[in-house]
């Protein structure tokens, strides 16, 4: 049901990816640029991110992208779930939840597991809840460096 990502997926990974940021699970588009360059980290095999893909009968079915965190706040190694994407005729019918549960033998040295959802996106937040995930308070910021942007004119200001 769950398998890491190979480079025999990055045309439907670049696909999904790029349909995950027009969708309104998010707050903003991104360039593909930056989908592209996350395919070939992967690939190259970082050690800050790990992907794996949903199958059902040999299907594609959707994917998940994390990243790998050491947190003095959590105590230990944190997984945060970056994105997950079902694609449309896969949804409701437990991936999400399936995967969410399969995540502490996936990293069973973990300390946590961490994600962000936009407000607007109930479903997404119901499902986290019941997961046992709770609300942060913390307002996040960013500061994206002018050397990576001057790299990707295309980069989209927040």
């Amino acid at each position: 049901m769950f398998r890491p990502i190979t480079a025999a997926d990055e045309a439907v990974y670049l696909q999904m990816a790029h349909d995950f940021y027009q969708s309104d699970a998010v707050d903003h588009a991104i360039p593909d640029a930056h989908i592209r360059r996350t395919f070939q980290a992967l690939m190259n095999g970082t050690p800050f991110a790990a992907c794996y893909l949903f199958e059902i009968d040999g299907q594609t079915a959707g994917y998940a992208l994390l990243a790998l965190t050491w947190s003095q706040e959590g105590g230990g190694k944190t997984v945060w779930v970056e994105e997950i994407y079902v694609l449309p005729p896969f949804r409701s019918q437990g991936l999400g939840r399936k995967f969410f549960e399969a995540l502490p033998e996936l990293y069973p040295d973990a300390a946590r597991f961490r994600l962000e959802v936009e407000d607007r996106n109930q479903r997404a937040k119901d499902l986290y809840r019941r997961m046992g995930y709770e609300m942060l308070e913390y307002q996040q910021m960013v500061h994206d460096c002018p050397l990576q942007t001057e790299k990707n004119p295309d980069r989209i200001n927040r």
